[in-house]
């Protein structure tokens, strides 16, 4: 390991505003804040643009990155640090360990920015937009916890829409380009992975949609199959 991954990994020991694989703290959310304003994730945060950018924007809601790679957290945790934004805070640890850390209803939403798109086939049930993923925030989000997809990719893109047509979703908002027309201020904050535009596409895509109360249809082998008709061969990208 590179010695400023190393300088990282030591500095966010000590960072107040950063939890690597806490125990206890499903319920405990609001203390942590020391408020009982509404919690918003952002998953697979990376230098967490987003949960800075939001916590600046939105002073009256807390937001919590989440992701695996601590060197990457410390920027985002950094710069809260640094700017006093006491609604900004970070947690390391799996995506897929979300319910340990979150009683049910004790988030309100979900932002996926420039996640990994998983282009392979092969890798679609590892992308943050399949069902397998949705079950699980199902177990954290308030009814009606509205989820927010920003992606490069349009195989990330039209495969959420599939997703949502085919596991009876309510999509609230679409946009397979959000630069073409008017932006809503929080579609403004830019990701390091947005700025690189690793797919190329040169346009953005945005989806914003909502769970149902009820178990999600167990329809994951006839999604797998569309996939394998719809999507072209595509080799494995570098990603958030």
């Amino acid at each position: 390991m590179g010695q400023k991954k190393l300088i990282r990994f030591a500095a966010i020991l000590t960072f107040p505003n950063v939890l690597q694989y806490p125990e206890g703290m499903a319920g405990k959310w609001a203390e942590f804040f020391k408020n009982d304003h509404p919690l918003t994730l952002e998953l697979a945060c990376g230098k967490g643009e987003y949960t800075v950018g939001l916590a600046r924007m939105y002073p009256q809601r807390n937001f919590l990155g989440v992701d695996l790679k601590g060197n990457r957290i410390y920027i985002g945790a950094k710069t809260s640090l640094r700017e006093n934004l006491t609604n900004a805070a970070f947690l390391r640890t799996q995506i897929d360990r979300l319910p340990t850390y979150f009683q049910p209803g004790e988030v309100s939403e979900i932002w996926l920015t420039f996640p990994d798109p998983q282009l392979r086939k092969s890798k679609a049930r590892k992308r943050l937009t399949h069902p397998k993923f949705l079950r699980l925030y199902q177990q954290i989000l308030v009814p009606g916890g509205r989820i927010h997809l920003k992606t490069d990719s349009p195989v990330l893109y039209n495969f959420t829409r599939l997703v949502i047509d085919m596991y009876g979703l309510t999509l609230l908002e679409s946009s397979d380009n959000i630069h073409a027309g008017p932006i809503k201020e929080e579609l403004k904050i830019k990701t390091h992975y947005e700025s690189l535009d690793i797919a190329q596409s040169n346009r953005v895509h945005y989806l914003l949609f909502t769970l149902p109360a009820t178990p999600l249809p167990d329809l994951d082998e006839a999604l797998q199959e569309k996939v394998r008709e719809m999507e072209p061969d595509a080799p494995q990208i570098a990603g958030q």
